[in-house]
């Protein structure tokens, strides 16, 4: 018998972490345990209505909204097992990033890698392909080694390498294939990092672009078209000329017997104290990824076009690289990506802004990140994503009357 019942959920209006998207559903739930949430599917497949889940908040598309069932997965929250042999580590849905480093830490073990805001839910964060930046390096999603879902018939089931294409869906799968209960994740063996950040001429990282990317284990930049770019991101440029200049941040691997330091662009410590970085939320941003190869080609155009047609967007360029994985909607399917950020300011009109990138990009192959203000369409899904097809007949096996789908999903993969 369900502790639970959808006649007895309270409603609510639901707003993401930068008040870009807000909505009420029908029904809001926080269960407490994976039978509560199998309870609750269930529930809303015999009514027809749909299900999502909340996550933390830091997508700005609407994959969250929902005119059904909202899941406030907080309960569920935890690393529940480490393994220093293996390297793996399991956690629950709703385990922050944040909520890793320590656990990891006592057993001799840390993330492989990770982005620069790290209080997002690990499911979501999975899901949407988060990812930080290095080559050699994939995603989050490029590291799940098994999930536990509850599927649309409110089943647990299990995913892992033994169905490996299975497991490739489920590695970024939006929260389409039901909702993720579980995850177990391949981490390393904890290590410590040297920061290092210089601000440099545009002309001086890409004469340098190979060397960067090759040769350091985190490399990214902001190139800040404006004097007043940098303090839009809480950037410190030290009182030096900012406009047309790139503020870059490598990070490569020190020993354990390298002495902490933090001074300001010189820092040294445990590789999860240097990720992380603070964000006011201030902006709404776009996020595509082109091939590698591409990206100097890309990179010019960008700025070119924010240069000479664009004198409004003053939000700084964002510059990393990813590793290729599997994962059949990863932006990084089979492929190193250069990841390129634009960000319009909360309370203008930025779309023709947004609009005038996303049609360069579409020139490069571009692939979007799934948390990001994107502009995909069928017709370049399927034409840059080579598994797409594959993902949606495995999402009509699992869920075949699209209770995980919403609005912003059923139009790209019904």
């Amino acid at each position: 018998m369900a502790r639970i019942a959808l006649t007895d959920l309270p409603t609510s209006t639901w707003t993401n972490w930068v008040g870009n998207q807000s909505f009420s559903p029908a029904f809001a739930a926080t269960p407490r345990d994976e039978e509560e949430v199998a309870a609750l599917v269930r529930q809303a497949a015999e009514r027809g209505v749909g299900v999502r889940v909340a996550g933390a908040g830091h997508s700005f598309t609407p994959v969250v909204e929902t005119d059904g069932v909202l899941l406030d997965l907080r309960a569920l929250s935890g690393v529940v097992d480490t393994d220093s042999e293996t390297k793996r580590a399991t956690a629950l849905a709703a385990t922050r990033i944040h909520d890793f480093y320590e656990p990891l830490w006592k057993a001799g073990l840390a993330l492989r890698n990770q982005g620069d805001i790290d209080t997002q839910q690990i499911a979501g964060a999975v899901a949407t392909g988060t990812h930080g930046s290095g080559t050699r390096y994939t995603s989050l999603s490029g590291v799940v080694r098994g999930v536990r879902l509850v599927t649309a018939t409110g089943e647990l089931r299990d995913i892992d390498d033994s169905d490996p294409d299975l497991l490739h869906a489920a590695q970024v799968a939006v929260g389409m294939l039901g909702v993720i209960t579980r995850l177990e994740l391949e981490v390393t063996d904890a290590y410590r990092l040297r920061e290092q950040v210089d601000l440099r001429s545009w002309e001086e990282v890409m004469e340098n672009w190979d060397e960067l990317v090759s040769q350091h284990r985190h490399f990214g930049f902001f190139w800040l078209p404006t004097e007043q770019s940098a303090a839009l991101y809480n950037l410190d440029g030290h009182g030096e000329r900012l406009a047309d200049r790139c503020y870059v941040k490598v990070y490569d691997e020190v020993g354990p017997d390298v002495a902490d330091d933090d001074t300001e662009g010189r820092r040294v410590d445990r590789c999860y104290r240097i990720f992380p970085m603070v964000y006011d939320p201030n902006f709404h941003e776009l996020e595509y990824f082109v091939a590698l190869e591409r990206a100097p080609e890309a990179l010019h155009a960008v700025r070119e076009l924010m240069l000479a047609s664009l004198p409004d967007s003053v939000y700084p360029l964002e510059v990393r690289t990813v590793g290729a994985d599997e994962a059949f909607l990863s932006p990084q399917y089979k492929t190193a990506t250069a990841v390129i950020s634009v960000s319009g300011k909360p309370g203008t009109d930025y779309w023709s802004y947004l609009r005038s990138v996303d049609a360069l990009l579409a020139d490069f192959g571009a692939r979007v990140h799934w948390g990001k203000l994107h502009f995909l369409t069928p017709e370049r899904l399927h034409k840059n994503y080579p598994r797409a097809d594959d993902f949606i007949a495995l999402r009509r096996e699992l869920d075949p009357e699209g209770v995980f789908l919403n609005n912003h999903l059923r139009p790209l993969f019904a």
